[in-house]
Formats: structure tokens, sequence, C-alpha cells
């Protein structure tokens, strides 16, 4: 029969080695190590091996020509020739490599490339990291990094048949392999340890007995006491540590909830929920701001309020008028003047600002606080603080999510060294193998996905299709903006027709003004079934491009219904307050925004229960199905951005807005979840959407922030605040507050004159605000063509691996063919021989 050597990947012995090294300069440093020590002992063992190949050459001729005369075992060889031309065939057929027959010389030649010399017998192995650890223990001072030592993956073919050392010598090794482990840090201990290309077995035994001849050493030897204090307190105070970061994981919001989403549902969900949680801190952080610096100073110095206030009646609760109008939620109840320690008189009534800002009777001279400067600064320094991490959380992201990550290398990372074995409880393992098997689906269903190729009538149908779904949600779009235009119009007529009747009803007319608010949310409530239903007609192929559809069309339909309430009530509200009978229109935004973030919540709580708990009911007990609703990715996340957006536009008007918007999202993630677990099954194709949560951060960053951040910068800056309400009052713009402040610094002290140059220039200078802007824009693209760089060179050494392989078959099939052509004059005769 002949040789022929399987290059077949299912083989056990190449099974062990398909994990390749990772640093490159490791590797060529080890094949460099690893045949100059083969070269000591190349010749012999080369010879051996040649040898025996040439003796199964030999006796395979031989057995073949003694079965020449017999007739019967002619009739056997020839069928069994005719059964090896068939296999031979086919292997040639799954491997263009594998040839009929291998010669000595090629099989020296193969036998010779450094991937089938790194992994050797065992012995040779323990004699080339006992050279590395007695170089190690001489360079105890400049100890190297990991990755300066090289790594063996691949098994030898060489290794198997054969065993260069004696069993004594490698037991000898082995101990001297011990003792210089043994006389190692615990770092470079491990450290060699998980470089051995050993079994993990072999490789705890080592450990155990460099640990065992190690405790030896220290009980026979005489520890002075306070070395072992030293130690003592070492071990102590290493345990504290890892207890107190294991306390702090702990402590990490929603841990448990979140794994068992992931691994019921899958990363696209689970990004949802993620969302929700990075917004939970964003509104923490705007609430620590605002409260510390604008909330808790009113509150400690309540101004004086007036004698007619009305009493709380249940009604507040949504309207958000009424009772709360006259406390520290709204930006009336604010001060215009610096509080002080002794404002007040003897007869206990707090004194009357002045048109200045300042009161000058006050006898204290220390702990003055100027409210209308924190409150102009903390709105500036949280807006500018909450841009920053935005931008920087885009970045990361970006680089994060947008690097080569082929689905290949992933999944192989996730079945050989995604499972924790620290995990012991039952609940936890069950949750972490939900988990990997889910994500394990995702990745084969990306590994698998097939583009189908229409033909020109089919591309033009679809087109057709797309052309007709998007008519439909844009026009939807167009005419719900319009209705909510002229609805709130209207809305406006009717208050200003109120503001004229003096016994108007007080309650009637504050449940009116909920009118707007409740038709806003149901459009945002049913339009995007609608946008469904073309995506239904659409038919895509993939889901993640559904989503991304969807996410658009959601995202058109928000952006147009904030901007045109930014327009109601800074065009109209604003502009003329008086004309609908307002004293502080600033508090009336508030509660219109608090109103709206109220209602979508609601809302949102409706959609959860007729949606999916409703529609789960209907589908099991009257359609007779087990089908559940699949839970709306997009729909969920940009009523978030919505809900977020509205917090930042009225985090200005009502300071209190974002602890409103904490209570709402605590509320609504247990809500959800429930909701998910109970109502809503897993996506029948599951996908892998490794880009959603970037996705998520540049809407929260550039439609929703940045439309927020510029509502606020032109009130700020454009518009007039109210004469008798608010710290901005008898004001033409809230930006003068900063510039009074700093014309009364320079008049205190003449040599602040710089600062108020500087202020002119910085602050009053729009022109600062676009170069900040281009800043973090040139910071993003900068970042962005990094990342980009990185990708195409990634890109570039992938598909140089990728030659190089094609390189060696190449090479390969070169000398097996080389082989064949000396090997044809030997074949002819041979056969002569045998004719004759």
């Amino acid at each position: 029969m002949a040789q022929n050597v399987n290059f077949d990947l299912n083989h056990p012995l190449i099974e062990a080695g398909l994990e390749s090294p990772v640093d490159e300069e490791g590797v060529h440093d080890s094949f460099s190590q690893l045949i100059a020590e083969q070269s000591q002992n190349g010749g012999l063992s080369d010879a051996i091996e040649l040898q025996q190949l040439q003796r199964q050459l030999d006796e395979e001729d031989r057995d073949n020509v003694a079965c020449l005369s017999s007739p019967e075992h002619d009739f056997r060889e020839r069928r069994q020739m005719r059964r090896d031309v068939e296999w031979q065939d086919n292997e040639e057929q799954a491997d263009p490599l594998i040839g009929e027959r291998w010669s000595s010389a090629t099989m020296k030649v193969l036998s010779s490339m450094p991937s089938r010399t790194i992994g050797r017998s065992r012995g040779a192995i323990i004699s080339q990291y006992y050279n590395r650890t007695m170089q190690l223990r001489r360079r105890r001072q400049s100890r190297p990094a990991i990755r300066d030592f090289s790594r063996s993956a691949r098994p030898s073919i060489r290794g198997y048949g054969m065993e260069v050392d004696s069993t004594d010598a490698e037991v000898s090794k082995r101990d001297r392999l011990v003792n210089n482990l043994q006389n190692l840090s615990v770092s470079d201990r491990v450290r060699m340890l998980r470089g051995m290309p050993l079994s993990v077995a072999e490789k705890s035994e080592l450990r155990s007995l460099a640990l065992q001849k190690e405790k030896h050493t220290l009980s026979g030897s005489q520890i002075p006491c306070c070395s072992q204090l030293k130690y003592y307190i070492i071990i102590g105070a290493r345990h504290s540590w890892y207890s107190w970061l294991n306390f702090l994981h702990s402590l990490q919001l929603w841990q448990v909830a979140l794994k068992t989403v992931s691994g019921r549902f899958g990363t696209g969900v689970l990004s949802y929920f993620l969302f929700l949680k990075t917004l939970l801190f964003f509104n923490f952080f705007l609430f620590l701001v605002t409260g510390a610096f604008m909330v808790l100073p009113q509150a400690v110095h309540p101004p004086v309020l007036p004698a007619g206030r009305s009493s709380f009646s249940g009604l507040e609760l949504l309207t958000g008028a009424g009772y709360f109008s006259d406390t520290v939620m709204y930006y009336g109840y604010y001060s215009n003047y610096t509080l002080r320690k002794s404002c007040r008189d003897d007869g206990g009534v707090q004194n009357v600002s002045l048109s200045n800002g300042t009161r000058l009777d006050c006898v204290s001279k220390h702990l003055s606080y100027n409210m209308p400067l924190a409150y102009f600064f903390t709105i500036g320094v949280a807006f500018f603080i909450t841009c920053i991490i935005l931008v920087y959380s885009m970045s990361k992201s970006f680089g994060q999510s947008f690097r080569i990550d082929k689905s290949h290398s992933i999944l192989a990372m996730k079945v050989l060294c995604s499972w924790d074995f620290k995990v012991i409880k039952k609940t936890s393992v069950k949750l972490m193998s939900e988990n990997i098997s889910t994500q394990l689906k995702e990745l084969l269903a990306e590994v698998n996905q097939k583009h189908v190729k229409n033909t020109a009538c089919q591309k033009l149908w679809r087109l057709m299709v797309h052309g007709l779904a998007w008519t439909i949600c844009i026009g939807s779009t167009t005419a719900c903006v319009l209705a909510i235009y002229y609805f709130s119009g209207n809305m406006h007529k009717k208050l200003q027709q109120s503001s004229r009747i003096a016994d108007n009803n007080l309650l009637l007319t504050e449940a009116s003004l909920l009118a707007l608010p409740v038709v806003v949310s149901l459009i945002n409530l049913l339009l995007p079934g609608l946008f469904n239903l073309a995506a239904w007609m659409e038919d895509y192929e993939s889901p993640s491009v559904r989503t991304y559809v969807a996410i658009c069309r959601n995202l058109m339909l928000k952006v147009s219904v904030l901007g045109l309430l930014c327009y109601h009530w800074l065009g109209r509200v604003a502009a003329d307050p008086e004309d609908i009978g307002l004293k502080c229109w600033e508090s009336f935004v508030g509660q219109e925004l608090y109103r709206f973030l109220l209602m979508d919540f609601i809302f949102t709580l409706l959609d959860t229960l007729f949606g999916e708990f409703l529609w789960r009911l209907f589908s099991e007990k009257v359609l007779k199905r087990r089908r559940k609703p699949v839970f709306d990715i997009a729909r969920n996340v940009l009523e978030l951005i919505y809900g977020q957006t509205l917090a930042w536009l009225g985090v200005l008007f009502t300071p209190l807005l974002p602890a409103v918007q904490i209570i709402k999202l605590f509320l609504l993630f247990y809500i959800k979840k429930s909701s998910v677990m109970m109502n809503c099954q897993a996506p029948r194709k599951p996908y892998r959407v490794s880009q959603m949560t970037t996705v998520f951060i540049t809407l929260l960053c550039f439609p929703s922030f940045l439309g927020a951040s510029v509502c606020v910068t032109i009130t700020m800056w454009s518009i007039t605040p109210s004469s008798s309400c608010g710290p901005f009052r008898e004001l033409k713009t809230m930006f003068q507050a900063g510039k009074r402040w700093v014309e009364e610094l320079e008049k205190d002290n003449p040599n602040l004159s710089v600062l108020a140059r500087a202020h002119s220039y910085l602050v009053e200078n729009p022109f600062f605000l676009f170069v900040g802007a281009g800043i973090f824009l040139i910071v993003i693209y900068f970042h962005s063509q990094v990342v980009d760089g990185q990708r195409k060179i990634i890109s570039l050494l992938q598909e140089q691996i990728e030659n190089e392989g094609e390189d060696k078959k190449f090479l390969i099939t070169r000398l097996q063919s080389i082989h064949e052509k000396k090997r044809t004059p030997a074949r002819r005769l041979t056969s002569q021989d045998f004719s004759c």
C-alpha cells in the first residue's frame, strides 16, 4: 500500500495544535531556537526516521512481489487496489495536497518545517523550559514580560513515533525544572507554566511538585519571626483586597438580571437594557450636580412665597402645576439675589431683593452664594461635562465595535475560552450556559448567513416595495407632524381665550393641558406599528438590517415631533407669554415637559400591557398558538432617547426633572424585564448586534443631546426671561448674569480686569462654542480614522497569513509533483520486470 500523509483537521493529533501562537515575533524566536536545538540531535533522528520509512517501503514491495503468483490473491489485490484508488480520488478531491505517495525526501522537508518542529517530545519541552527558567533566574532583577517568552502551540508529527530522550534524563530534567520553578516568584512561575505546551494534568503536577518542595524547604528552615509576620500581613492584605474587589463587583446594578436577559434573548435585547442603564447614570449625574449647586442652596434659603398659594389636590401628580409651581421643582421659585448666612431681620421675615441681584443690608460677609450665577454656570458646566462623557463613550464604543471580529475566530474563542471554571453555584452555571449557548447561536447564524443573488426583475420588485414602504412611512410621519402643529396652535388659542375669562375653573384648565401630551404620546405609540407593517411588506432577510431600518423610521418621527414642540414652546409661548396670561413662561414650559415625560411613561406601560401581555394571552387562549411577540428593540430604544431628550430640554426650566427621569427609568427597567421574560420570545433568527450599542450612543449624542443643547443655548442667549420670576428676572438674557458678576468683580478689584476680558472673549463670543464643537468633531474624526487604519492593517495581516498558507500548499504540491516525475521511470522499470 502507498504511504499517505493525511492533512485532515479532525485527526486527533492535529486537533491538539490548532491554536497558533499570538506573538509573531515570539514564534520566529521559537522557530530559530527549536531548529537550533533540533539540529544537535537532528542527524540521529532524521537517520532513524529515514531508515524506518525505507524499511516500510521495502517490506511493502517484497510483499507485493511475493504475492503475485497467487491468482486468488491477484483478484483480491485488484479489488483492493480499486477501492484504494476510489478512496484516494475522494481524498484528493477533498484535499489537493494529498497525493498518491510521499517520498522520503518530501517527508524530510515536511518534518523540518518550523510548524512541525515546535511541539516535540515531552523531554525536549522540559529541557527547553529548564533552560528558560535558568535564564529567568539569572535575570531576576529585570524580569521580562510574558510576550517576551516564545510559545509552542502545535504538536510534531515526528514526536509521536519515537522518543529521543531517555527516561532517566527526562526525570532528571524534570527535577531540575521543578527546582528552578521553585526559585521563581509566583507570577513568573504562573507565566512559565502557562507557556509550556503540556497538558493540564502535567502542568498541575509540576506546580504541585514545586509547591511541595517549597513547603518542605520552608518547614525545614527556621524563618525569623519578623519574616513570618511580614508574610502573614501580605497574605492578609491580599485576601482583604480580593474580598473588597469581589464586594465591589457584587454591587454592580442589575448584574444578575442582565445576565438572565442575555442568556434567553441574546445581545439585541440586552443592548436595550444596557442603554437604559447608561441613561440612568447620565440622569444621576445631572441630579447630583443640579441638586448640590441649585436645589439644596435654594431649599436652605427659601424665598418669600405669595399669599394665595394653592393647596395639594392630587391632580398635580399628572399636570405638574398647582402646588408644585411654588417649589424648588420649577424655575420660577429660585431667587435672583445672593444668598447669605444671615439675610433675615429680627422679625424673621426675609429681605426683598434689589434689582441688581444683591442685598446690601446683609451684615454677614461670609458664606455668600450668588444664585443667578450658580444657576447659569451649573447648567452650562453640566451640559459641558455631559458632552465630554458622551464623546468619550462614543469614541470608546467605536473602537470596540468596529474592529475586525471575524465570526470564525470569535466562535473558536467562545467555544474554547468562554467558560469560567470558578463558577460553582447552580443558578450561575445555568445562566452562564444559557448565555454562551445564545451567543454561539448568534455567531453560527452570522457564519452561515448566505447572500442570495437576485435577478434583475426581483431587484426591481424589491426596489418598488422599498419605495412604497418608505413613502408610507414618510407620508404618515408628515401627516402626524402637521396634525400636532395645528392641534398645538389650537391649544395655544384656547389658552389665550381662557386667560381673558375671569371666573375660569383652574382645575379644568390644568386638566385640559394634558390634551397635547396625550395626543403626541398616542401618535408615538401607534405610528411605530405602521412602520412594522411596512417592514413586514419589505421582508428583510437580515434581522439586523430590519432593526436598523426601524430605528431610522422611528428616529425620523421622534426628531420631527421634538422639533415641532421646541418651536411651540420657544416660538409661541416664550415670544408673547402675557398674551396667554403667563407670569412665568419658564415654569409653564417646565410643566409641559413634566407632562410629556409622564405621559410617555404611562403610554409605555399601556403598550407593555396591551401590546405584549394581552397579545400573549390572546395568542395562547384564542388562537391556540405558542408564539409570543418579539421584543421591538428599535421602538423601545427610540422611546428612551425621546424621554432623555425631554429631560435634557427640561433641566433648565425644571431642575428636578432628572430625578423624575431616574424614577421612571428604574420602574421601566423592572416592568420591561418582567414583560420580556413572561410575554416575549427570542428572535426566530438569531443575530449578533456587535454595533448596536455604538449606534445607540451616537443617536443619543447627535440628534438628542445636540438638539437639546442648541435649544438651551438659544434660550439662554437670545430669549428674554420673565420679569417677575426666576433668578434672571429684570435681565435681557440669562447670559447677562455672568457678565454682571464679572463687572462687579472688576469694580471691587481692578486687578481682575483680565478675568473680565477673558469672559468677554471666551464666554460672550459665540466663536468659542464653535471652536469647542470643532475640537470635539476633530477628535471624533481622528479616532475614527485611527480605528479605520487599524482595521485595514488587521485585514492586510490576515490576508498575509492566508497568502503564507497558500505558499505552503504551493511548495508542498511542487515537491510532490517533482517526486512523482522522479518516480515515473522507476515504476516503468518495475512494471517491465513484473511482465518478464
